[in-house]
């Protein structure tokens, strides 16, 4: 008996080559995204002194706020483009515990519309190539589900592994498949070892099966650390970005024969405690420990920073534009100010 009965197939969608097909990026966007890609390898193979920030809202919402903020950021990006290469977040797969409320872009295109697949594969394909064509900032997205990859694979410039993916083994063989840096967050529960094993998956060869193929990965060296804090069994945030944290995961991590060591600090999550605010306290607290200590210096490689164009959250009902309505978010004022402080440091 077919133990699938209680599931309905709905329709088959495209597959990507066809999407990419169909919505292309162009040559002078694509060529742009090949030099960015190139500087954004350097700071994670330690060939250059830049900073970089993954920015951006929690999760992207519309298009039109979306692209605003990015066009904004580029601007930015010209001030400080010396010491610092900014990454804009479009996270367009939210991830929800219980699987119930808002699941993203790519499954809702409108919040308060029910979900529409292929037009929510459409419309974030078009907002990552938009971006590029009309900022010249290439993007992060987090790969949620890695098969969804693909629809994608030649537009984005930075990949993140969450923290309830980065155990699964699939997200693992995926990521060593890629040719751009991918961030894995510690677990929520804060467990370093699960983190390292994710990379050292990440930075292997493999053969596996994805989208019907069988496949063969090379392994990616630039697979990395994003430290987000951690929650115990009492529901209590306990955060990972001080000075002691860091130089422990260095011995650990820095002599572990990983290649490239880097790390990502993510300046919310359980490391504020989900208080948006406290991320501009945490950034300058971690570039103080680098000015304190070269090893942390050298595996520190930027921040992961939730910010849009308006402070704090709403309900999707709200529509408040710009304002996030999955996490807070440091609004526009305040990240542009952290920027620059931030490069100020440098």
């Amino acid at each position: 008996m077919d133990n699938m009965k209680n599931t309905k197939f709905i329709r088959k969608l495209p597959v990507p080559k066809d999407i990419k097909a169909q919505y292309p990026l162009s040559e002078e966007a694509t060529a742009k995204k090949e030099i960015r890609d190139k500087e954004i390898e350097k700071v994670f193979k330690g060939e250059s002194d830049k900073l970089v920030l993954v920015i951006g809202p929690c999760s992207a919402d519309k298009p039109e706020p979306v692209l605003e903020y990015i066009h904004r950021l580029a601007e930015v990006q010209k001030e400080v483009e010396d010491k610092i290469l900014i990454i804009p977040r479009i996270y367009t797969g939210k991830p929800r515990t219980t699987g119930e409320g808002y699941k993203g872009m790519l499954h809702q295109p409108d919040p308060e519309k029910k979900p529409d697949m292929l037009e929510g594969i459409i419309e974030v394909r078009q907002l990552h190539k938009d971006a590029i064509e009309q900022t010249g900032l290439t993007c992060a997205d987090e790969m949620l589900y890695p098969e969804n990859h693909r629809y994608l694979s030649d537009l984005l410039s930075y990949v993140a592994v969450g923290a309830r993916s980065v155990e699964n083994q699939e997200h693992r063989l995926v990521s060593s498949a890629l040719n751009i840096p991918v961030g894995m967050k510690n677990p929520t529960s804060g467990d370093i070892s699960v983190m390292l094993n994710a990379i050292k998956a990440a930075q292997s060869g493999h053969m596996f099966l994805y989208r019907g193929w069988e496949v063969e990965s090379a392994g990616n060296d630039m697979a990395h650390v994003i430290l987000r804090g951690s929650v115990d069994k009492h529901g209590i945030n306990h955060v990972n970005y001080h000075y002691e944290d860091l130089m422990n995961l260095c011995t650990q991590y820095c002599n572990g024969g990983f290649k490239n060591p880097a790390v990502i600090i993510d300046t919310n999550h359980s490391n504020s405690g989900k208080k948006y605010l406290e991320q501009v306290r945490i950034a300058n607290e971690v570039l103080h420990s680098m000015r304190h200590s070269n090893d942390i210096k050298k595996m520190v490689k930027g921040f992961m920073i939730e910010s849009y164009l308006e402070d704090g959250n709403q309900k999707v009902e709200d529509g408040v534009y710009g304002k996030s309505i999955t996490d807070p978010c440091l609004g526009w004022d305040k990240t542009r100010e952290l920027i620059h402080i931030i490069a100020e440091q440098l």
